[in-house]
C-alpha cells in the first residue's frame, strides 16, 4: 500500500459567522465512493456522516482527533450592530442552502454558537500549540 499525498482543495463554506463550523474530509469522498481511494479512517473524533463505514482513528488511539473545520470570525472590536447583522445573514443563507453541497464535498455543518466557536478557537489553539512546541516548529 502507498501513501499519497493530497493536493488541491474544493471550495468550502461555513455554516455561521462564529457560531457553527464546517468539517470536510478534503474533497476525498468521491474517490472514495468510486474505489479510487481506499480509506482506513476518519482522523475526525467520531464517525463521519458523510463517510460511515468508516471508523474514527479515535477508535484505535483513544482522543485521537486531528479534525480540519472551517468557520466565519470577525474583528474583537467589531460593533455589535455589524456582528448581529452577519449573524443574522448568515442565518437566512444557510436555510436555504442546498444540504447535498456539504456532502458532496464531504463537509458536515455544526451548529453552536458564538460562545461555543471561541471555546473551539481556544481548544484547537491550545492543543495544536502543543504540538508546534514538542515538534520545535518555527516560522519560516
Amino acid at each position: 500500500m502507498s501513501r499519497i499525498a493530497a493536493r488541491g482543495r474544493r471550495d468550502r463554506s461555513a455554516r455561521r459567522p462564529g457560531a457553527g463550523v464546517v468539517r470536510d474530509h478534503a474533497g476525498t469522498t468521491d474517490y472514495i465512493a468510486t474505489g479510487k481511494l481506499r480509506a482506513l479512517a476518519v482522523t475526525t473524533a467520531s464517525r463521519a456522516e458523510t463517510l460511515p463505514q468508516l471508523p474514527p482513528v479515535a477508535d484505535f488511539v483513544p482522543g485521537y482527533d486531528a479534525s480540519q473545520w472551517y468557520g466565519l470570525s470577525a474583528p474583537k472590536n467589531t460593533p455589535a450592530e455589524n456582528r448581529r447583522r452577519a449573524e443574522q445573514g448568515n442565518q437566512r443563507s444557510m436555510a436555504i442552502r442546498d444540504e447535498s453541497r456539504f456532502a458532496d464535498i464531504g463537509g458536515e455543518p455544526m451548529a453552536g454558537s458564538p460562545e461555543a466557536y471561541g471555546r473551539l478557537i481556544a481548544e484547537e489553539t491550545g492543543k495544536w500549540g502543543k504540538v508546534v512546541r514538542a515538534a520545535g516548529l518555527k516560522p519560516e
